[in-house]
């Protein structure tokens, strides 16, 4: 193998498992591994766990195999919540989370575990996939399930900052699981782009795109202690430029939280 050595935690989510199978694909840069939390969702999801790691991030302990001999780790782990019962008519869901996958445990402590060890093993550079929305306490995400799941994940992004290792904080949109590669990516900071919007433009952004971005941001060393927020012009929008000069994007950001 050759290239740098990458481990991604959260590999069999949604958008983690779009980050291996890019980084896969540039064998020749990068050596890359995976962290998930079960066996049989890996095979699942990629025909083998040869590659792969299988570990807790709430235990730290369970972590070190996977990250030993990595130059740069990719957090994409995040709690989910699930809906409790099907809502009667004219009432609203409630959310609930597993045992174990609440937001503090998972967004803070679970991060704060990535972190520390990271640090502990020589790692240098952390990419770390968050959310927009944590500058708003008030929040509609912080009410589900009672989570306060962006004010955890902004005292987690706060922590990295605060290592001392290099570090890119990549705040995204809301996903959409549409295919990347045919938009104009928009960065900006402080959840102005959600308080104010350009024109006709909608604060999301294809999960694809945000798994582009994570993998340019362990090319480009313009990314390299940055933290920003992410989102993506209309598919349709005629005056779009499809971003493709990644190296320019992040020149665009700026450091601290």
């Amino acid at each position: 193998m050759s290239g740098k050595k990458v481990i991604v935690t959260g590999a069999t989510g949604r958008t983690g498992s779009l980050v291996v199978k890019k980084l896969r694909q540039l064998f020749e840069q990068f050596e890359v591994v995976g962290l998930g939390r079960s066996e049989d969702k890996i095979k699942q999801l990629f025909g083998s766990t040869e590659g792969f790691f299988t570990g807790n991030i709430n235990e730290k302990s369970t972590l070190e195999t996977a990250f030993k001999g990595c130059d740069s780790l990719v957090i994409l782990t995040s709690a989910v919540p699930q809906m409790k019962s099907p809502p009667q008519e004219g009432q609203r869901p409630e959310f609930t989370f597993e045992p174990g996958g609440m937001p503090e445990e998972v967004d803070w402590i679970g991060q704060k575990n990535q972190i520390d060890m990271a640090k502990e093993l020589g790692i240098n550079h952390i990419v770390l996939v968050g959310s927009m929305g944590g500058t708003n306490p008030s929040h509609p995400l912080n009410k589900i399930g009672n989570g306060n799941i962006l004010i955890w994940k902004r005292k987690a992004e706060d922590y990295l900052i605060n290592s001392g290792i290099d570090y890119t904080i990549i705040r995204a949109g809301g996903l959409l699981d549409e295919p990347g590669a045919k938009r104009e990516l928009i960065v900006g900071k402080n959840d102005t782009l959600l308080s104010n919007p350009p024109n006709g433009v909608a604060t999301s952004i294809p999960r694809e795109d945000v798994a582009e971005v994570v993998v340019n941001a362990l090319i480009e060393t313009s990314a390299k202690n940055k933290a920003f927020d992410v989102i993506s012009k209309p598919e349709n929008d005629d005056s779009a430029v499809i971003t493709q000069d990644f190296a320019a994007l992040f020149e665009q950001t700026t450091p601290g939280l």
